[in-house]
Parts: structure tokens; sequence; C-alpha cells
């Protein structure tokens, strides 16, 4: 890639992430000089890539121009999976949907045929929005198992024969694509647009059909020395005899994750507890757990109290990430945290319980801004990650858009 390109390209990656930067720190942060960097942008300028927004604040003297990126001039197509859903949405550089967010039931236990309908329903959605492949800049997909980033490979989910899932999409729909871990990109999405923003450590809690966790150390994300890290869910911390998904027994899961709050929402209901809640839909266990945080929020105290004892199962797992990662902030993530403030008290609760005082006064357990929409803005960013990769070659586009894929 020529290099005045990859300036560019490293300009538009930090204005994605930054929202809005002078020249001085764009220079700063591609670590160019002023004068390379003012010309940078001036051909973005021109280019329409690149807008001046105003001035930033005085330092007492003359206050430096802002510049920002065309929400529209660049998209990119976030997938979002678990093990019974897929979520895709098409998204600008301000990282709002404007195409998609149709949930669809994607089985990835013992389905052979996912990866395929997984491309199919990608090229389906970007077909559908009318936006060119030449104005996206990539694929980030998020999804649950034991995902090596690097090696584009998922060990638990979505096997294909001689290829890395990366390649195997982006093979079917002509962009680069790139995946991780659904909790890890829950937590990146925390760390550069939500709660864990300017912390320095943190753990995210995505609390959803299982218990996952992305870990921000140092003001990073941590992925450990295979990219496995955070797999809070398997925490042996019960003696239930119950099978985890993992094939172990008495595993966080078996006592915290959604489907056991619907499972024994259920049961509680058919033991005659009084609530609103009259019967839960087994068969779609989404539209249950919606139920049950909806009458949770009308006060009922039978759904208040199974979310309770599940949040205070996780608050026992995060009382041991505390004695040893003594995190800032522990934010609770993903499609669980749509029960908000009902977790606090009960983890506070079990904080106090197991936790020693001293290192447990200064962490703070707060709910993400962000909610379910963070494993989407996740994967978006994963994507502008390595925006400066050259990862698939493409021939020129014409037009006044540098192609946002390959070498420009």
């Amino acid at each position: 890639m020529e290099k005045n390109q990859l300036h560019k390209k490293r300009i538009v990656k930090h204005l994605y992430f930054s929202h809005m930067l002078s020249c001085a720190e764009l220079s700063v942060k591609i670590h160019k000089s002023i004068p390379l960097t003012t010309k940078m942008l001036g051909k973005l300028l021109e280019e329409g890539w690149v807008v001046e927004t105003g001035f930033a604040a005085s330092t007492g003297g003359r206050r430096p121009v802002t510049y920002s990126l065309k929400q529209d001039v660049m998209y990119v197509v976030s997938v979002a999976m678990d093990q019974l859903v897929t979520r895709i949405a098409i998204m600008d550089m301000e990282n709002r949907i404007v195409s998609g967010l149709v949930p669809f039931e994607l089985q990835l236990t013992k389905n052979p045929n996912a990866p395929a309908a997984l491309a199919e329903k990608i090229n389906e959605m970007i077909s559908s929005s009318g936006i060119s492949k030449s104005n996206i800049a990539g694929v980030g997909i998020g999804m649950p198992g034991f995902v090596n980033a690097v090696k584009g490979i998922n060990y638990s989910f979505l096997q294909t024969d001689g290829l890395s899932i990366a390649q195997y999409i982006a093979q079917r729909v002509n962009l680069p694509v790139f995946i991780d871990n659904d909790s890890r990109l829950i937590a990146l999405a925390e760390l550069k647009f939500g709660t864990a923003r300017g912390k320095k450590n943190a753990m995210v809690v995505n609390v959803g059909w299982g218990i996952g966790l992305g870990m921000i150390l140092e003001g990073e994300l941590f992925r450990g020395h295979d990219g496995f890290a955070g797999e809070f869910s398997h925490i042996p911390l019960f003696l239930n005899h119950k099978l985890c998904s993992c094939g172990k027994s008495g595993c966080l899961e078996t006592e915290a994750s959604l489907l056991v709050v619907v499972e024994k929402a259920d049961k509680g209901l058919k033991a005659g507890n009084v609530s609103m809640l009259k019967e839960l839909p087994l068969g779609h266990p989404e539209q249950a757990f919606q139920l049950i945080v909806a009458a949770a929020g009308k006060g009922d105290k039978f759904a208040v109290e199974i979310l309770s004892e599940a949040a205070y199962n996780i608050g026992r797992g995060v009382a041991i990430l505390i004695h040893i990662l003594n995190p800032e902030t522990v934010i609770l993530s993903g499609r669980g945290s749509a029960a908000g403030k009902i977790w606090q008290a009960p983890i506070q609760h079990a904080l106090n319980e197991h936790c020693i005082p001293r290192l447990s006064v200064n962490t703070h357990v707060e709910i993400s801004a962000l909610g379910y929409t963070a494993e989407l803005t996740g994967a978006a960013a994963l994507v502008m990650e390595n925006y400066e990769k050259d990862v698939i070659k493409n021939p020129p586009v014409s037009g006044s858009h540098f192609p946002v894929t390959g070498n420009w």
C-alpha cells in the first residue's frame, strides 16, 4: 500500500474512534509530522471523507480547527451471533444502524450449514441496503465459543473445511472479514464508546445465554495467549451436579445464565408462584426473557426475585475477579443488561459477602449504556481496528471516494 494512502487510512481510523480531533492530535496518533498530517487532511477534505467541525477548547492560544469523518462516507457490516439468534446490521461511521437489524434464528450447535447460511444472509443484507460493497470497509462478526481472532477460527462453532471462518465468509461476500468472541467485542465497544472509555482496568460481564467476560487491562483489550481469555461462564462455583454446556458440572453458567433464569421462572410459575407472568414461551427464550424483564420493571416480585438470584450468583463470580484483578469498574453489558439496575443490588450484596472490603471498596458496578447493541458496535470497531491492513485486493473504484478495500 502506498505510504500516503496508509497515512490517510490511519487518519480515518483515528477519527472513527475519537469522533473529533485536531491536526496536532492526529499528528501524534499517526506518528507523523504536522505538515504531512495537514497535507493528508487536505486531501481527505477534498475527497469528501472529512469535514471541519469547529474549534477545540482554548488552551491559551489560537484555538485549533477540529475534524470529523462524514458519517455516510463508509459503512461496516456488523454481525452479532449467539447460540440461537443472529443479528446483522449495516452501520455508518457514527455507529448508527442504517440498514438491517432483523434478528433471525441460526442454530450454531450441530449445524454444518450455519457458515453458508450466514454468508448468504450477509449478502442479502448488503444487496437489500442498496449500498455498494466498494463503500463497505468490511464485515465484523462476534460469536460465542473459543475464538482465535488472529487465525479467524472458532473451535466451538461454525466449522469450515480447510478454511478459517474469516476466509470462508470473505470468499463468499468479497469483503474483508474479522471475527472475535462476542464478549470481547462487547468489551471493545465499552472501551471505545461506552462506560469503560477512559478506564484503565475494567471487567465487562456479558450477561446472556452464558456469562461471558471481556477484560480491559491497562487500557487495552486482553485476549490471552491463545485468544481464549475471559471464559467466565465456566468457573466452577457450585456443587449442584448440573451439567454445563462445556461438559463440566457446577459452572457459573448453570446458575446464572439467562436460559437458567427462564427455566427457573417457568418452574416457579408451574409451582404456583403469584406473578403477572402467566406462561412463558420456552421455545423462544429471548421472548421469554423479555417478558420477565418487563414484569420486573413493573414491580413483579416473582420476576425481581428470579433476576436477583441470578445476579447474586454473578456477583459471586465477580468477587473472584476483584480478588485477582482489582478492577476499577465492573460493567454489566449484553442482552441481560436490559434488566438495568435490578442487577446492581444483589451483585453488591454478593460482593459484600464474598470480597475482602479493602479490595472491593473502590470497584464500582455499572450498567452498560450500550446494552444489547454493544456486540454490534464492537463488531464494527473490530473492522475499523484492522482498517489500515491490506487484507483484500480489489481493482480501483472510480469516483471521488478512494476504495475502502484493497490497494487504494
